[in-house]
């Protein structure tokens, strides 16, 4: 795709952390290879430290060195110390890990925080436990515990999931199992982009995978990661607050690092920034967008395919004159917070008109007023409220430290705007 035209009046620039999807799968594939890796612009933040913690409970040292981690990879000969491997609020490392572990031999035991022990995990035991794997876990939720024994493959078949999390981490783990796997999604899928995004990053370190058909995925097995140098790109997802930020306060900002080809769904955020008036210019490693006078009306979208978008996109809605409709994204009832009920409550507590729907969002835009926001423990939530604080004075984050969960920099960038 050939760049657009650069905008000329560049307001500010801001630098976003690594992709936070990226380099939790780069760190599987590294811990899992033949052989030392450096991840290079990784995230560090309180998820990643998370699973590296996890990872060398698992046998796998991991040291941050030259501004990335140097990775020696186990070659899939995962340890088991005999310990509880603790995770925080991380969704994605307690999923990946469940999977991992399954490789090795013994008793573990995967658990975090009470939030993540709320999030749901039964589909992937199920399919673990269709492999014939001894894995249990509490009312479909974490802990989990496992009795390893190495991982057989085999045929899978998975219905209708909540979370993409659980294709991931089985596909993850595919080249290591006695059998490869043949995986069918069936039904609706969910956050499918970050399917994509794994499969991008098993390619790039070795592995054979095949796309057989729709939602139809064999991975071979014996052909292991190998040990490489892996550059992450920028998060897109951070990047949106920056995106939003323009579209707000109708200038121009540049975010580095990122690139608009990226394959990482929250990306399509642009377009829909560009649908309600927003200009977008982009280069090889850099996105502008100067916001501009909104669209008015009413717009519904679905934000299946990037669910983290919704708060982004919501506090954009909160002031545009108009009715915004985000639908098909039920599934962050069971994110870190239940995003759809905490949005409500704080648009509605700035002023805003929302309400949930079945399956998403309504927001009602208007002219939001001063309050002080409760972040539910939510990176997200917190720092799409804080966008809208910009031109909203009193608008206050009441837990500023939930961002370091993913982006810890965040307030130091924010202070560039």
């Amino acid at each position: 795709m050939k760049a657009e035209a650069k905008i000329e009046a560049v307001v500010t620039t801001v630098s976003v952390p690594g992709s936070k999807s990226l380099t939790q799968r780069a760190l599987i594939a590294s811990a899992l290879a033949v052989g030392d890796s450096f991840i290079s612009h990784a995230l560090v933040a309180e998820d990643t430290q998370y699973l590296i913690s996890g990872l060398h409970a698992l046998g796998a040292p991991i040291e941050y060195a030259n501004g990335g981690y140097q990775v020696s990879g186990t070659a899939g000969a995962v340890k088991n110390i005999g310990k509880e491997i603790f995770l925080g609020y991380n969704g994605t490392a307690l999923r990946f890990l469940t999977a991992m572990v399954c490789l090795g031999r013994g008793k573990y035991v995967l658990t975090g925080e009470k939030r993540l022990c709320e999030r749901p995990v039964g589909a992937l035991v199920g399919a673990l436990q269709g492999m014939g794997v001894d894995i249990s876990c509490r009312n479909n939720c974490p802990p989990v515990e496992i009795m390893a024994n190495g991982l057989n493959g085999g045929k899978i078949t998975l219905k209708n999931i909540e979370s993409s999390q659980y294709v991931s981490a089985l596909l993850l783990c595919a080249p290591y199992t006695a059998k490869g796997i043949e995986l069918t999604l069936q039904g609706n899928i969910v956050s499918a982009p970050y399917i994509d995004l794994t499969i991008s990053v098993m390619k790039d370190f070795g592995a054979n995978i095949f796309e057989t058909g729709e939602n139809q995925y064999i991975v071979n097995t014996g052909n292991l990661y190998s040990g490489r140098q892996y550059r992450v790109e920028g998060d897109a997802s951070s990047a949106s607050y920056f995106f939003l930020a323009a579209a707000l306060l109708k200038k121009a900002i540049r975010v580095n690092g990122i690139s608009r080809e990226s394959k990482q769904g929250d990306i399509s955020l642009l377009t829909i920034l560009e649908t309600l008036g927003c200009k977008v210019s982009a280069g090889e490693n850099w996105v502008e967008v100067a916001g501009a006078d909104p669209i008015e009306g009413d717009f519904t979208f679905d934000l299946n395919g990037m669910p983290d978008m919704v708060p982004t996109l919501a506090v954009l809605a909160a002031f545009r004159k108009g009715r915004t409709s985000i639908t098909n994204v039920a599934h962050l009832r069971i994110k870190e917070s239940n995003r759809l009920e905490a949005m409500v409550i704080e648009l509605n507590k700035i002023g805003i008109e929302a309400k949930e729907l079945p399956d998403g969002l309504m927001v009602q835009g208007g002219k939001p007023t001063a309050a002080s926001i409760k972040t539910y423990n939510d990176h997200r939530i917190a720092m799409s409220f804080a966008i809208a604080g910009l031109l909203t004075p009193g608008i206050e984050i009441s837990d500023k430290k939930c961002v370091d969960k993913s982006f810890p920099e965040f307030w130091k960038e924010l202070e560039k705007i």
